[in-house]
């Protein structure tokens, strides 16, 4: 998780997040080079005292910034479509989760086994063990085994909800009598923090998320102490 002071992204705890912040990084790139380009060109307008009234046909000027933006678009869209098409292909997930939104909780249901659902409330702040972070912590984690694909089937019981973890590159809506789907592979165990990003009630910002990436071993353990 991100210190509270950093300003920017949390590291990436996917290889989606990798992408997207590798996408990111490209586009701050041309948008700089862009930048910079006007500003130059700005300043050399200002500054100088040479002045032309006669290019009113200029028309391989008007050739080059009609065709120059359309291939620096081309230049961000191509990343950015790769991007998308990887974010939605579901392949052979190892593992099925159905996180299903309520007024202002999560629960969730381990597809693949039996009887193995549990709700996740926010922990109040009295409570939070120590070193917990506040308003982030909840009494049940979403555990999941590292490296390996899950499927993510999100859908909300009341009003529209957002699941959402910003390490994980993963931000999908709860839309009720809507069941949406995303994937997430860890990439490395550990505690992975979100939040409902949808304003669906006064509480909205008080329903955490919690992904524990934890080894396969460790994983099974977990299950089979949870299915007792």
């Amino acid at each position: 998780m991100a210190h509270p002071a950093q300003l920017g992204f949390q590291d990436a705890a996917s290889p989606i997040m990798e992408e997207l912040l590798h996408l990111h990084d490209h586009a701050m790139m041309v948008v700089f080079l862009i930048s910079a380009f006007v500003l130059y060109i700005i300043t050399l307008l200002i500054t100088t005292t040479l002045s032309h009234t006669g290019t009113m046909n200029a028309q391989m000027v008007e050739t080059v910034w009609t065709i120059l933006p359309a291939v620096i678009l081309v230049l961000i869209a191509l990343p950015s479509l790769r991007i998308l098409y990887m974010m939605d292909e579901v392949s052979n997930p190892h593992l099925t989760i159905k996180a299903i939104g309520h007024q202002w909780y999560w629960s969730y249901e381990y597809t693949d086994y039996d009887n193995l659902t549990f709700d996740a409330y926010m922990v109040q702040t009295p409570d939070l063990p120590l070193g917990g972070p506040r308003l982030l912590e909840v009494d049940h984690h979403t555990v999941v085994p590292a490296d390996s694909p899950t499927r993510m089937l999100i859908s909300a019981e009341d009003v529209l909800h957002s699941w959402a973890v910003p390490a994980l590159g993963v931000k999908t809506d709860a839309i009720p009598g809507r069941l949406n789907q995303t994937t997430l592979t860890t990439s490395r165990p550990g505690l992975f923090y979100g939040q409902c990003s949808e304003i669906c009630g006064a509480n909205h910002s008080f329903m955490p998320i919690v992904i524990e990436s934890t080894t396969l071993g460790a994983f099974e353990t977990w299950s089979a102490t949870m299915l007792l």
